[in-house]
Formats: structure tokens, sequence, C-alpha cells
């Protein structure tokens, strides 16, 4: 007898979640989607729950980091990565339909700004994401006129999403404070680099995942947190110190960081008992929106976060 359509519909929506969460991707192919994805510092809350859905016994603690526990008993280790990325939201919504800019957390370089100029954006409003554009300066109406030597900045933008008034910026769901990102567009080149946006950080993200996927402690209490608001005010990193530990040794996977980017953040902070130990990859171009990571070195990161997951060296 003939399967009616509805009914494979339903067999679709009946599978359980813990078969869906084991269906993970190659870290190749896992690090190009998280590196597609946006996590604004401060606004994290969509790539936790990605990071949820492929992590099966993780959960979200009250300030938005995603938490798994391994093993049980001394010692304790915490393995942390950062999910955020520096950005911006919208500064406010003027009456022609323009949006204004403002920053969150640090710059990711001295020309992060000038990169911005004309580039296609994207805005995380309440109804889902809008394209938009960052204008430029009309060559026509600036001829022969003295614009000075200032260059760019983010507080010179005009981002138009295709509105004119107000009330039509409200309509497609965007308000002030809504996450801003450059519309990303992951690309994979030579035989194993990736270039995107704080692609370090995503395929470090991806490592870690799937090492914690494979391994369970061998001894100890190994805690795995995906972090959030690093390169802001390490307000994750933090409240996981303070209402889980402490913790024997704390180990730090980020890329930004370790190249000394100015989206990273591993400085000495007087609330965290010791500095953690930095583990990072080779980036090139750090803190740009082609910085490039190698997807081979990112399979090494993986194979040495099994062994410490696992109590090895």
């Amino acid at each position: 007898m003939a399967i009616r359509p509805i009914a494979v519909l339903g067999l679709l929506t009946a599978v359980p979640q813990w078969l869906v969460a084991q269906a993970v991707p190659p870290l190749d192919q896992l690090a190009i989607r998280l590196a597609a994805m946006t996590a604004v510092s401060g606004y994290e809350r969509a790539m936790g729950d990605t990071l949820l859905t492929l992590l099966p016994g993780a959960t979200r603690d009250r300030v938005g980091n995603i938490v798994l526990t391994l093993g049980a008993g001394e010692p304790r280790i915490l393995v942390a990565c950062p999910i955020d990325e520096p950005g911006l939201v919208v500064g406010g919504i003027r009456p022609d339909g323009y949006l204004t800019l403002r920053r969150v957390g640090p710059s990711p370089g001295p020309l992060a700004d000038q990169q911005l100029e004309g580039q296609r954006v994207t805005v995380f409003g309440r109804s889902g994401p809008i394209p938009g554009v960052v204008g430029v300066r009309s060559v026509h109406l600036t001829r022969g006129r003295s614009m000075g030597d200032t260059p760019f900045t983010f507080d010179d933008a005009y981002l138009d999403v295709g509105a004119d008034s107000a009330a039509q910026v409200a309509r497609l769901g965007i308000e002030v404070l809504s996450p801003v990102a450059r519309a990303k567009e992951p690309t994979r080149y030579g035989d194993t680099l990736l270039a995107a946006p704080v692609a370090g950080r995503r395929a470090a993200m991806a490592a870690l995942l799937l090492a914690a996927r494979a391994t369970r402690a061998a001894r100890g209490t190994v805690m795995v947190a995906f972090v959030v608001e690093q390169s802001f005010t390490r307000r994750g990193l933090l409240s996981i110190v303070r209402t889980k530990g402490p913790f024997a040794q704390t180990l730090l996977i980020d890329p930004s960081a370790a190249a000394g980017s100015p989206g990273g953040n591993a400085a000495p902070d007087p609330d965290l008992p010791s500095k953690p130990e930095l583990w990072g990859l080779g980036l090139r171009y750090p803190g740009t929106p082609v910085e490039t990571v190698s997807l081979q070195e990112a399979e090494r990161l993986e194979l040495k976060l099994r062994a410490r997951l696992g109590g090895g060296e």
C-alpha cells in the first residue's frame, strides 16, 4: 500500500530529538556552517540554539553559555571557547528610513570601519534577518569640495534597508539595538583554507564541539563551555569561573586572542584565580572580513582536544 504524503510528513516530525542531534557534519563543513552565522557580543542566542542541537547533554546557563559536563569528581578542568564576535547594532532610526550604527565591543582592527563603507550587511530584527547596504559618499555631490583627510568611520555610516520611513523600518522588525554584521560568505580556497569574519573562532568551535561529542572524561570532571561576550566584558567566562569553580586548570580555545586580534581578549583579570592556558590556531589577516584559518590545523586541534578532554596531554 502506498504511503500518503501526510503520513510521511508525520514520520519525519516524529523523529526523536536525540537522533536529530546526532547528524553532525565533518569538521570542515561544520566550520563553514558556523562561519556563516553571526553572534555579535550580547546577541549570541541563535548560535547557542545551534550548539544545543549539535551537542547532546549540553545546557544553557543563566548568562547564555552553552555548557556540557563530562565525568565527575576531581580534578576539575574547564575548557572554554568564545562564540561571540565584535560587531555593530542599530544606534538610531531616522525619519527618512536610514539607520545609524553603534559599535559593540572593541574594533576588530584599525581598518574595520573603512572596510564597512559601501558593503552589504545583515540586520537581525524581530522578524528575521534583513539585508542592507552601508551608503557611500556621492562623488557627484562632493566633486570639487574638500572632504578633508578624516577616514570613514562607523559614525559616518548610513544604513539603507530599503525603507522610506521609520514606520517602514518598524514593519521590518528592526529596532534600536538590533544587531548588525557584514553579510557573510565563507569561502574555502586552496587545499584547506577557510576565509570569513572570525573564521578562527568558528573553526575552533567546530573542533571543540566534535571533540566533546567523541570523548568522555577518563578521570575527574571536564566542563566544556562555549562562552558569551568574551570580546566585550568576558561575562560568560567569568560567570562560569565564579559559579562552577574552582577549577584546577582553565583552558581557553581562542585563536583571536592568541593572534593578538583586537577582537580577542586574553588579558589577565583579577576575578580569575589564574591566567587561562591559551590555545589558538594560526591565522592570516586576523580581525578582517577575510580572516583565514587552516582547516587541516583545526583538525589537529580537534585531536589535541580529544586527548585533553579524555585526561591525556
